[in-house]
């Protein structure tokens, strides 16, 4: 979202359920986490970045994103939660050699998968920068039947929202993958023993340790 009006949409709609139900399940799947080096992959203005910060606070939490205007919300929305000594956010479009062989302690990210022209990147990228047995928590849209059905679940979850969401809600809802097509992807790319499953009429959710 290059667009400094679509990032702004975004940054101000309401999606405090699905990114705190993301902090929610990490901590479910991952019980045993208690924090270190995190990475969150398509961080956008950080509200989940800044959630995750806040349930781990022996994390430092590094997002990054390849849209400028999204990061500079993102980076006032830190300031204004104080965890400007914990949480950095770094403008980065992947696949980016700078983040192999990191050895991040865990590795999250949500709705970044269907921006993905090749999806293969998002994985092949969480194996490189992952510390070995690291947990791995990825949400993303999932891809209704038809575009009747998109359009049914804009009504539905974002009836209210400015006309530009819900046209990229839309657009994006038709972009994303299903969780076959998902768990497919993790085949392809040696990390066939992740688990993939629906968590929502729109999200599916995909986990494991590297």
């Amino acid at each position: 979202m290059e667009d400094a009006t679509q990032a702004q949409a975004y940054a101000e709609a309401d999606f405090s359920e699905p990114h705190q139900s993301f902090v929610a399940h990490f901590a479910r799947l991952f019980p045993d986490f208690r924090g270190g080096r995190v990475l969150d992959l398509g961080c956008g203005p950080a509200d989940v970045t800044i959630r995750f910060a806040r349930a781990y606070p022996h994390a430092a939490v590094e997002g990054i994103d390849g849209a400028e205007p999204m990061l500079r919300l993102g980076r006032e929305a830190v300031t204004r939660a104080g965890l400007e000594g914990r949480v950095t956010l770094t403008w980065l479009r992947l696949p980016d050699t700078k983040l192999v062989l990191r050895g991040y302690d865990a590795i999250i990210s949500n709705s970044l998968l269907h921006h993905l022209a090749d999806p293969r990147v998002l994985w092949q990228t969480v194996a490189a920068a992952a510390k070995r047995a690291a947990p791995v928590l990825v949400m993303d849209l999932l891809r209704p039947e038809s575009a009747a059905a998109a359009q049914a679940l804009v009504n539905q979850h974002a009836p209210d929202a400015p006309p530009v969401l819900q046209r990229d809600f839309y657009n994006s809802l038709l972009a994303a993958y299903r969780p076959d097509e998902v768990a497919a992807q993790l085949r392809a790319c040696a990390m066939a023993h992740f688990e993939v499953g629906a968590v929502s009429d729109r999200h599916w959710l995909a986990w494991g340790h590297v």
